[in-house]
Parts: C-alpha cells; structure tokens; sequence
C-alpha cells in the first residue's frame, strides 16, 4: 500500500465523515425541531418511548444526537429519567439504519436491478437533483432536501473511496495478522471502544468497519467485538454533554452507559459460551457490509429486548452511581424560584439542534412576557391604592425580566451562529427585539410603581375628574399590554393588526389628558406637584404602549415581510389603510374620556 494509497483513505474518510455530518444537519434542519418536539412529548409508556427513540434516531441519523437531547431534557426538566430509559434504548435501534444504508456499497452483480441499488449509480443522480435544489429552488425545504442528498452522496463518496483506497491491505499480511488480535474479544472490542470515543459516532466506526470489509481480511470473529465496542464508545458523548447538568442529567448518560456495558456482557459472554458448544461456521468467513449491519441489528434489538422488562432496574443503578447528597436533598426540598425552570430550557445541548432550539427561546420569552404584564399590572394598581409588599413585588420582577433579558440576549447570539432556516433567523431577529420591548415594559412598570409611592408619602391625590380621566387612559393601556402580548404567544397576526390603532388613540389620550390638567392647574383645582406626577405617569403610559407596538410590528414583519417598520406604520397613519381608520374610530369611542 503506497503513500498515495494512504492519502486516498484519509481523503475518503473524511469525506465519509463530512458527508454523514452534512446529511444529519440536513435533517435535522428539515424536521424544524419537530422530531425534537415529539421526544419532549414522551409519555411513561417505556414501549412507546422505545419505538419513538428508535424513530427519531432514523430520521435524524445519530443515536449520539439523540442521546445528547435526552440529557438536555432530563437536565431541564423537560422529561423524567424514567421516560429517558425508554428513549435510549430505542436510539441504539435507530442508529442501526446508517448501518443499512451503508451496506449498499456492498451489492455485487451485472443484474439491472441490482446495478441501479449500488450507491455508485443513484448517488450522481442524487447529487444533480440536490445541487439542483441548493442552486435553482428558494424554496427553504427543497434546500434543505438538497442538503440531504449532497450529504448522502458524500457520504457514499467518501465510502466508496475508503473502500478502494484500502484494497490493497489484502495483500499485506502484517494488517491480516493485525486483525487477527481483534479475534481476542477484549481487544477488538477495546479497539471498536476507542475508535468510537474518539470520532463520536458509532454510525460512523461501523462505516470505517464496512469500508474495511473489501479487504477480505475481516472476519465475523474479529468483527463482532469491535462491534460491540463501538455501542460502548458511543456513549462517551452523553458522558460528557452531562458534565455539569443536574444530577437527573448525569444518571441519563449513565443509563446509556450501563445498557450498554450490561447488554454487551449478556451477548458476548451468551455468544461466546454457544459457540463453545456450537462452534458457529460463520465466525472464520470474512465479513460483509451487509453482514456487519445484521450484527448490529441483531446486538442492540437484542440488548433491548432483554433489559427493557428491567428498565426500573438500569434506572436505580444510575441513581446509586450518582447518589443525592444531603444538601441537595435541602435544596429540593426548598420551593423552586418561580420561572427558573424556564430558563433550564436554555439548555447548551439544545444549539445544536437549532429548530427545537428557537420553540425553547419562544417559550421563555412568552414567560418573560407574562411577567412583564404581571410586573405592569401591579405597578398599575399601586396608583389606586398603595401596598408597600407589591411594590417590592414590583421590584423583584423587574430583576427576573432583566435576567431573563440577558440569559434570552446571551443565548439568541450564540444562536444566530448556527445554521438557522430563513424562518428562524427572522424569528431570531424579531425576538431579539421582543425582548428589549419587554424588559423596558419592565422599567415603565418600576417608573408607575415610584410615582404611586411618591403619592402615598407625600399624601397627594388625584381630583375625581382627574382619577376617572386616568381611569379611562390605565384601561387602554392594560388592554394594549393584553393584546400584543396574546399576539405575541399565540403568533395571532389579526390580533396584532389590532395594536397600532389602539396606540395611536393612547397617543391622543395622553395628548388630552395634559390638557385637561393644564386648564384644572390654571383654575386651581390642581396642584403644580400633582401635576409632575401625572405628567410622569402618562409618559411611562403612552412609552408602555409604544414598546407594545413594537411587539405587535414585529411579529407583522416576520408574516408580512414587511423590511421598513417606519414606512409601514407611517403608511397605516396617513390613511393609506381603510381597516386602520375604521379600527382607530372604533378604540377612540371605546376610550372616550368623560366629559371635562
């Protein structure tokens, strides 16, 4: 084997890599974090969740992936460490089909039928379709289809490649002699162990192994502990994804680990004791692809089948593993800070699956939303009669929507680096921009909080003209609050349409509120300092209602592509747009101030 022989293999092999990870992403990318979303909808029923895992870990072609995910929801609460058990073993199914379609390589013979399955014939017609897709379609989904099939034709590229590049081991015999120390079940499966830990993908050492299979020099006795060494390896990625997750977290990836270890040892030392007394034929024939993938399949369906009646079991084995200590015990036992189960959805392990990772941000934010309306309303309240305890309430969820704002700030940056679909990159744009409206609500509603306590220490009160006139304006602004922030949560572009008439009747509500207290000052029925709070208050109102805007505006430019926000809200105020007069008349006679 020459040095450029050598050359070729590395090539192959990382276009084999390159292929599988482009392909992945494709599909990843194409089911938007629905296949996500189904595992965060696991039930107990530990059959299901099997068939799901398996399921999931097909389409998205990455029992690792899966596994990682299955940390992240355990590790944010999303999903108990009982229904993860069920996940995992399904995932060891589902990585199997890589396995399948990579056997293909190995179809021999001059049949027509047969020609057209071997990956050298469809892959070019694959790979014209997908750069087809990728250049001429702006559809996003047959962009995303086209990945897929530039993945897979790399994939099988870099398959073929490996393949041939490695023919010529079959005629050396230090690399025969070599495989025949994997024929020690200990070292083959130490081999399978670390080649898996150190690429982070079982799908992809079963690959290298079926490339290696054209050599002739691989046997079933040598293959069939690097197999079972490579389901070992694999567990390495959950291993560490758990470093520094809940204790729940870290007794998923065990469980990973364990099933794995256990069901190896059950199969190998059940395999090897048969053959004692058997003597299986097959175990000196040289391995196939085809060959290989049945091994596989057979080992984890069989693994599972056997500790799936003792899933309680693998669970308990990972709670000893990873034991609660007694301070842990006190901080269970202490309630929760309300919201911060929220943001464990801002888990690290959730980036790599984008999609699934922009319904987390959406959800956090519809809570950060909720308790800037919380924060609002109370502050609201105070005006009509002050209580030291929700003014301090007020305070206390200004400091979360803060957080929030950072944690939400923080982690949609890290976001925007990833491969995003044209959707969510919109979507990250406009929640960036949500969340600033937000927390500025927030800041408003501390503003509305001092100016009532102001009133209550220096014992001033409004007139009844006054209160009912104020009244009247708190009402529009409570509503505007409810309205954008329903649009907001439920992606209800009829309810945003809503909005911007109704600030442009709070701009004339704050607009007349002034002067009316402007002519209740000059007939002394005001004072000057009452006047300075009102004057506070109504422009922390009539900015409360702005940001509102913003919300509403935003989510009218994802739907509406809509690039000028100025040109759009200016085209609606100078009665371009009927629906927004008619709106604006019928909120101004809904909000009539009384009669001065």
């Amino acid at each position: 084997m020459s040095v450029f022989d050598i050359l070729t293999m590395i090539g192959g092999l990382a276009l084999f890599l390159y292929g599988m990870e482009v392909m992945g992403n494709g599909l990843s990318k194409a089911s938007g974090g629905r296949m996500e979303r189904i595992l965060e909808k696991m039930t107990d029923n530990i059959f299901k969740a099997v068939l799901l895992g398996a399921g999931v870990t097909a389409v998205i072609q990455s029992s690792s992936a899966t596994t990682v995910m299955v940390v992240g929801f355990v590790n944010s609460g999303i999903m108990k460490l009982s229904q993860a058990v069920g996940v995992i073993m399904g995932a060891n199914i589902g990585t199997t089909v890589t396995s399948w379609l990579l056997s293909l390589t190995g179809i021999q013979g001059d049949n027509f039928i047969l020609t057209l399955m071997k990956p050298s014939s469809f892959s070019p017609i694959l790979a014209v379709i997908g750069i087809g897709f990728l250049m001429f379609s702006k559809n996003e989904k047959k962009k995303d289809i086209g990945t897929i099939m530039i993945g897979f034709t790399v994939l099988m590229f870099g398959m073929e490649t490996m393949s041939d590049a490695v023919k010529p081991l079959a005629d050396v015999p230090e690399f025969a002699n070599i495989l025949l120390m994997f024929k020690n079940p200990l070292l083959g499966m130490l081999a399978g162990l670390v080649l898996t830990a150190v690429i982070q993908s079982s799908s992809a050492s079963v690959g290298i192994l079926q490339s290696l299979c054209v050599t002739g020099a691989v046997s079933y006795g040598a293959a069939i502990p690097i197999i079972m060494g490579q389901n070992i390896g694999t567990c390495v990625t959950a291993l560490l994804s758990s470093i520094g997750a809940s204790k729940n977290a870290k007794r998923t990836a065990f469980v990973h680990l364990y099933f794995n270890i256990i069901g190896t040892t059950i199969f190998m030392i059940g395999f090897y004791a048969l053959n004692a007394f058997v003597h299986f034929s097959f175990i000196d024939n040289m391995a196939n692809p085809a060959g290989i993938a049945v091994i596989h399949s057979v080992f984890n369906i069989f693994a599972t089948a056997i500790l799936l009646p003792f899933h309680r079991g693998l669970e308990k084995l990972a709670i000893l593993t990873v034991r609660t200590s007694d301070e842990d015990e006190k901080q269970s036992v202490q309630p929760a800070e309300e919201g911060q189960d929220m943001l464990l959805l801002l888990d690290d392990r959730f980036i790599e699956k984008p999609g699934f990772a922009m319904e987390n941000c959406y959800s956090v934010t519809s809570h950060m939303a909720e308790l800037s309306r919380q924060a609002l309303f109370i502050a609201m309240e105070l005006l009509q009669k002050y209580d030291e305890t929700k003014a301090e309430n007020v305070l206390k969820l200004e400091n979360k929507v803060d957080h929030y704002e950072d944690r939400l700030g923080t982690y949609l940056i890290r976001l925007s680096s990833r491969d995003l679909s044209e959707k969510d990159s919109k979507s990250l744009s406009m929640l960036l921009h949500c969340i600033g409206d937000l927390e500025r609500i927030s800041d408003h509603a501390v503003n509305i909080m001092e100016k009532a306590q102001e009133m209550n220490d220096k014992n001033l009160s409004f007139s009844d003209k006054g209160a009912q006139e104020l009244e009247v304006y708190s009402r529009a602004v409570r509503d505007i609050m409810n309205m954008s922030i329903e649009a907001f949560k439920n992606d209800d572009i009829h309810l945003a349409r809503q909005v911007e008439p109704l600030e442009e009747v709070i701009d004339y509500l704050n607009d007349e509120l002034k002067q009316r207290h402007v002519r209740r000052l000059r007939s002394g029925e005001c004072s000057v300092e009452l006047g300075f709070v009102l004057s506070d208050i109504t422009i922390n109102y009539e900015r409360v209602a702005d940001h509102c805007s913003n919300l509403a505006v935003d989510l009218l430019r994802i739907h509406e592509n809509v690039f000028d926000v100025h040109e759009y809200l200016e085209g609606l105020k100078e009665n371009k747009d009927a629906a927004f007069r008619e709106a604006y008349q019928k909120d101004k006679a809904v909000y009539a101030l009384p009669q001065s």
